[in-house]
């Protein structure tokens, strides 16, 4: 269904059409968030497809290694959530394609065993063939990774193996004894900047919170801005950017400023602390904020700014992480947008109101596409239940905290200048968490 922001009533296509405007001069049912998007060069899975990674599940089948393996760190990142903030619910991960890549292989007699994917995962490979005493002429075929047995079944010639997660055989002619043959010549290839751009492609159709890039190739970020303000514009999609390094003057788009060290000694640099920052944002819901959230297990920043250089920083719309007391925090949960107008002041810059206000646009889309686009007149008893629906809905969002001052008389549902248009004007305050507080002490005898 159409969607998007508008200044005029001249949309050809049926669709919801939203402004989201805040009378704010600073700064549940509803709004289900939690979903991340990333484009991760890996060494293991499949290429050009987009894959659903949820929070409970096992991350093997996805990337070939386990949550404990530090070729897991940007899935452990991302899910981590914030001292105060839960993480996403889920990861859409996309495995971008490769030049100079190639699967691991090895050849035992007749019997030819190629790694599932492409990478250097697949050098972890072994098979193992093992007559069966029970059973003259048969074989006992294991898949090893890591010393782990993953498949193991029996056969006495090639035709009798079948494929696995891991390992696809292949040649004509009976199976021969084999202590163990490592697969070997997996290689992962270069990603070009042009495979990202194939990712936002396929990663248009589908619905998410935060899009997480995390490298520092400067096309590739021009490119997911404009992807992410025309997602959020041209498509009604209200959704953010994650990267480190930018300065866009939006707020479709957050920016890293400085990464962290972690309690294990692992420095992360800003690309990769988008990680957890994209995770944190996605996970946090319309009445929260990131301001001071603590970044678990993390024990000190890379670099340490100086009080100007945080300053600048978020003078350019920044996150920067601080270490305090032993952990590192959040200094303010803000985005890139740093010039203000009528339409959009100061209070468009904090990721919550932008939280809150993407929270009712996303679920005023969803809802009216779903229960009232060509299923009521466009009368008054009508605009009457447009209207019961959206006070009802702001209502809930005002009592889970994530506006106030809100009344009945803010919604108004009129016609629109087409007999089958309406327009819809809401008028909300979102509620920001305190960032500043000054306290005047005075000493008495």
């Amino acid at each position: 269904m159409a969607g998007g922001t508008w200044t005029s009533q001249n949309k050809k296509q049926p669709g919801v059409y939203i402004n989201v405007k805040s009378n704010m001069t600073r700064g549940v049912s509803a709004g289900d968030r939690g979903i991340i998007a990333i484009c991760e060069p890996l060494s293991w899975g499949p290429e050009g497809e987009l894959m659903t990674i949820n929070i409970s599940d096992d991350f093997t089948p996805f990337i070939g290694y386990d949550s404990t393996n530090s070729k897991a760190i940007f899935l452990r990142e991302i899910f981590k959530g914030s001292g105060h903030t839960r993480g996403p619910v889920k990861v859409m991960l996309y495995r971008p394609a490769t030049t100079g890549s190639a699967k691991a292989k090895a050849t035992i007699e007749t019997l030819t065993v190629t790694a599932k994917y492409n990478g250097v995962r697949g050098n972890d490979i072994s098979v193992s063939l093992v007559a069966d005493p029970d059973n003259e002429g048969s074989f006992t075929v294991q898949t090893i990774v890591d010393g782990a047995v993953k498949d193991t079944q029996a056969g006495k010639t090639i035709a009798d193996l079948k494929s696995n997660d891991w390992v696809v055989f292949s040649g004509t002619g009976d199976l021969a004894a084999c202590a163990g043959t490592a697969l070997s010549g997996g290689v992962d290839g270069t990603v070009n900047s042009a495979a990202y751009s194939t990712f936002l492609i396929a990663l248009e159709p589908h619905t998410f919170n935060i899009l997480i890039y995390d490298g520092s190739d400067s096309t590739v970020q021009a490119a997911y801005v404009a992807f992410i303000k025309r997602m959020r514009d041209n498509l009604g999609k209200k959704c953010q950017a994650v990267m480190a390094g930018v300065e866009s003057d939006s707020d479709a788009v957050i920016s890293v400023k400085n990464g962290v060290v972690l309690s294990d000694g692992t420095t992360l640099t800003p690309q990769q602390a988008s990680w957890w920052v994209g995770g944190a944002e996605a996970g946090a819901n319309y009445s929260e904020s990131l301001v001071y959230a603590q970044y678990p297990n993390a024990v000190n920043v890379s670099p340490r700014l100086t009080a100007a250089e945080i300053d600048d920083a978020l003078s350019k719309g920044q996150i920067v992480f601080f270490e305090e007391f032993g952990s590192v925090k959040v200094v303010s949960d803000i985005n890139t947008l740093t010039t203000y107008t009528p339409e959009k002041g100061e209070a468009f810059s904090f990721n919550q109101v932008i939280r809150t206000l993407d929270t009712i646009a996303n679920d005023v889309y969803k809802n009216f596409s779903q229960n009232y686009i060509g299923k009521i007149p466009n009368n008054v008893a009508g605009r009457d239940l447009l209207k019961a629906w959206i006070v009802g809905y702001l209502n809930e969002i005002q009592a889970n905290g994530g506006i106030q001052n809100f009344v009945a008389d803010d919604v108004v549902v009129e016609t629109g200048e087409a007999i089958n248009a309406v327009v819809i004007t809401l008028a909300i305050q979102p509620v920001a968490a305190v960032e500043k507080i000054y306290i005047t002490a005075t000493l008495t005898d």
